[in-house]
This record gives structure tokens, C-alpha cells and sequence, in this order.
């Protein structure tokens, strides 16, 4: 099982969402902490400016950025709505 590791960003992020978001964020960290290339995370990796990062949905909104920091361990950047997450990091 892969280790998270959560950044103060990703933690205030995350505080500020929707209730049921939060609920979902919850099974869905569970779901990348056993396979981070789990079909229903849609994983990708980023490109542009956030290359080597790389993003898992939520719901079809929202998104969480993260990064492999070793094959056993993944930091998580942030949490946020789609047309936000990507412009701010």
C-alpha cells in the first residue's frame, strides 16, 4: 500500500469543500493508496507548467494534483475545482 502524504495546501483545500465532496475525496484517497492508476481516479499526467505532476478526479469537477515522490510514496499538492486546481499551482 502506497503512503499519502498531505501538504498544508492540500489540508486547507480540502476543508473548504462541499460536504459530499469530501465524502468522495475520502473513497477515492482509499482507492490511491492501493492503485494510484485505478480506472475510476482518471488518473493523468500533467503537462505545461505543472509537468511531472500528475491529477486524479473526484467527481467530474473536482480534481486533487499530487506527485510520486518514490514509488511508495505520493504527496498531495491540492484539492480543488477543475477550473481552478490547474491555474493555481
Amino acid at each position: 500500500m502506497i503512503t499519502l502524504h498531505y501538504t498544508r495546501e492540500f489540508l486547507k483545500d480540502s476543508k473548504k469543500l462541499p460536504n459530499s465532496i469530501k465524502l468522495r475525496l475520502a473513497e477515492q484517497l482509499e482507492r490511491l493508496s492501493k492503485n494510484p492508476f485505478d480506472p475510476k481516479l482518471h488518473t493523468k499526467l500533467l503537462r505545461g507548467k505543472l509537468a511531472g505532476l500528475y491529477s486524479f478526479r473526484i467527481t467530474r469537477e473536482w480534481r486533487v494534483i499530487f506527485h510520486f515522490e518514490d514509488p511508495e510514496n505520493i504527496k498531495l499538492l491540492g484539492v480543488g475545482h477543475r477550473k481552478e486546481i490547474y491555474r493555481k499551482k
